[in-house]
């Protein structure tokens, strides 16, 4: 007799959600800080490090809560997925508390190398922890930025949709996770110049946070001394619904509709849908969301 799985509750759905973005963050902020304090890696290894880390946080958190990690996913599948607006902020204050703990762990761990060659906590070291423009160095203004995040997260949401669309020729739930890695992994080293690819306000706004309690004093402005938390933020909930509406009008409303495909179309998103199908026995139904 096969055994059911706990019923879902919001409680579970938030700590999954918490768990799966320290995980992405330990990663993506534990690379960044290796390659600028101890000069060991390079642009390749921390977009391959992000990108693991977002399979890793993926496959922690997929069956519980449908792994957004993402308020920029949240935000659009509760626009075009039939998530519970309900859930929107806890999810966002989720998400953004896991990347906040992530920071302060690498913060921490990392804190022998980054005081050795930034004693004062300067822009020189703040790219660890949050997104410049330009990453800190290119000529690259706070507009530049801001179309920058709109198109890379737009890019992002489009083919997270195609990939956990179950209509289309997807890959499996087990695969996906590996597939949308690899997208992030794709966006770094194609989309990281302008503004250092956050595609995730929770993944920028928490650790600028942390980093802003722990010494950086200029952890809210870009290099040029301008206001520049707000761009990593509206940018990619702006660019998440453009990528997410042009998926559903140039494919998705092409593709064949039932009422069998309109509820596995919302299982990764809604676990008040992926539980009742999960108690069934769908595998379908433990398909990430991102």
């Amino acid at each position: 007799m096969p055994t059911l799985p706990k019923p879902r509750t919001l409680t579970a759905e938030l700590a999954a959600e918490f768990a799966g973005t320290l995980i992405l963050l330990l990663f993506g902020l534990g690379v960044v800080a290796q390659v600028v304090a101890a000069g060991i890696g390079d642009h390749d290894s921390i977009a391959w490090a992000w990108g693991l880390g977002v399979v890793l946080g993926v496959y922690v958190a997929a069956r519980v809560s449908g792994a957004h990690l993402n308020p920029a996913v949240t935000l659009a599948l509760a626009v075009f997925r039939g998530f519970s607006w309900a859930k929107v902020a806890p999810y966002v204050l989720a998400q953004t508390l896991g990347a906040f703990v992530a920071a302060l762990l690498v913060r921490w761990n990392y804190s022998d190398v980054i005081d050795a060659i930034d004693p004062d906590h300067t822009i020189a070291t703040q790219g660890i922890f949050s997104t410049l423009p330009g990453n800190g160095t290119l000529p690259v203004g706070t507009w530049g930025a801001l179309r920058d995040q709109v198109i890379g997260t737009a890019i992002l949401l489009f083919l997270i949709m195609a990939v956990t669309d179950l209509r289309s020729s997807s890959p499996g739930a087990n695969l996906a996770p590996v597939v949308i890695g690899l997208i992030v992994v794709a966006i770094g080293m194609a989309w990281g110049t302008n503004a250092g690819y956050a595609i995730n306000p929770a993944r920028d706004l928490g650790p600028r946070l942390a980093s802003w309690l722990t010494g950086y004093g200029t952890a809210w402005r870009d290099q040029y001394g301008q206001l520049y938390f707000w761009v990593p933020i509206v940018g990619p909930l702006v660019g998440g619904l453009l990528g997410a509406g042009l998926y559903d009008q140039l494919v998705g409303r092409f593709l064949p509709v039932d009422d069998a495909d309109a509820e596995v179309g919302r299982a990764p998103a809604d676990p008040d849908v992926v539980a009742p199908r999960a108690q069934a026995g769908d595998e379908s139904a433990h398909r990430p969301a991102v």
